[in-house]
């Protein structure tokens, strides 16, 4: 998947939800943050070709973890969206 439309998708899963979420790249991932405080939210890392990425959250020890002990989460971006939408453990440290 090539990066615009990785951007493009992170950038309508934003206003979908009302807005407020920036994003930045940063050795291969993408990281989104809430605007208003700079509170990290989720990164988004691209494992192949097709349109997956691996999930991470920041953790409680104030650093990008996995969400799950078995090598993390790695689904389809669109999937992942939603789930970040819905999911509170990504919206703690806003």
């Amino acid at each position: 998947m090539k990066d615009e439309e990785i951007i493009l998708r992170i950038e309508t899963f934003d206003a979908a939800n009302g807005g407020g979420v920036g994003w930045y790249e940063d050795k291969g991932a993408y990281h989104l943050y809430l605007l208003e405080t700079d509170a990290p939210i989720a990164r988004l890392k691209p494992v192949g070709t097709r349109d997956e990425v691996r999930l991470g959250y920041w953790s409680h020890r104030r650093k990008w973890e996995d969400i799950d002990d078995m090598g993390g989460c790695v689904l389809p971006l669109d999937q992942v969206l939603d789930h970040i939408a819905e999911n509170s453990i990504f919206w703690t440290w806003t």
